[in-house]
């Protein structure tokens, strides 16, 4: 599989495109929203493209435990995640409406109201191999999501059912595996030059 990969229009975003039509857009847009699975490096890559982009650098998890005062992970464990992704849809929005670099968390995509909002936006997929995404989250017990006997099988498992949606959502993906955070800020940056000359 390549490093980066353009990817197609999904045959899901028709589906998704009715119910984006009665969501209001903002009149400020994040130039780049990152998506992928945790560890993949979203927070890493999107500092760092931001300051490329002298531009500023927007987490929801951040925006999430700046207003509740307590980790992702303890918030998820107390209150459940339908209960988390509500919560994680509101800081959604509110960031779809700053400028500069935004990321977000890695079951954001599991929203339909989420994907709905991404439509329109420059939105790339920082991908990982499960191998390497499971080591990055090992020993990061404020995950509980992935907390596992097996877990590079159950990151792996995780991934899989999120990759439609992280391929539905993206216009480019860029793989971080054995790639240090400036050439996949260099390959989001050739991207984004790209698609501005057409």
């Amino acid at each position: 599989m390549p490093d980066q990969t353009e990817i197609p229009d999904g045959p899901a975003m028709k589906d998704l495109e009715e119910g984006a039509a009665e969501q209001s857009v903002p009149r400020t847009r994040p130039l780049v929203v990152l998506v992928g699975p945790p560890g993949a490096g979203k927070t890493t890559v999107g500092k760092r493209l931001a300051n490329a982009l002298h531009t500023t650098f927007v987490d929801t998890d951040a925006l999430i435990e700046q207003s509740t005062g307590q980790s992702c992970g303890v918030i998820f464990s107390q209150m459940g995640e339908p209960e988390f992704r509500k919560l994680e849809e509101e800081k959604v929005r509110e960031a779809l409406g700053t400028s500069g670099v935004v990321s977000l968390g890695g079951g954001a995509v599991l929203s339909p109201l989420t994907r709905s909002l991404l439509l329109g936006h420059t939105v790339i997929w920082i991908d990982v191999n499960p191998e390497e995404g499971a080591k990055r989250t090992g020993a990061d017990n404020s995950r509980p999501i992935l907390q596992s006997q097996d877990p590079i099988a159950h990151y792996r498992e995780l991934v899989e059912s999120r990759r439609p949606l992280y391929r539905e959502v993206s216009r480019h993906r860029s793989n971080t595996t054995g790639r240090g955070p400036q050439r996949v800020v260099a390959d989001i940056l050739g991207y984004l030059e790209s698609i501005k000359e057409h």
